[in-house]
């Protein structure tokens, strides 16, 4: 009878160790997952709009995030002068600048 509960107790003590093991290799594939839907192409994303921001030139049509509509009239390091009617302009940071309206209008 002794014999029995010892058995008992190594096999339940054997698939303890075993669940851990599970549990781990789970975790570190729910990562894995994650990094491959959500952040590797959030990454894309940011490291594309960083490119599309430090490739701007005079004369280009933007869209900024406040939805203003503009032509660059002037670049620097920091922001750009943008232009939003005839002898309007406004200066707005290089951040708030999300996309370039001509890819709107090929689109539509």
């Amino acid at each position: 009878m002794n014999a029995l509960v010892i058995l008992q107790e190594q096999t339940t003590a054997t698939a303890a160790k075993g669940g851990n093991w599970t549990f781990l290799i789970m975790m570190v594939a729910i990562f894995v997952v994650m990094y491959f839907l959500m952040i590797r192409p959030q990454k894309k994303r940011q490291k594309e709009l960083k490119e599309y921001r430090d490739s701007l030139k005079k004369g280009e049509k933007v869209i900024t995030a406040g939805g203003i509509y503009g032509t660059i009239a002037e670049v620097k390091d920091n922001y750009v002068l943008l232009e939003v009617d005839t002898n309007v302009k406004i200066r707005v940071d290089k951040s708030t600048l999300v996309k370039d309206s001509s890819d709107l209008q090929q689109s539509n």
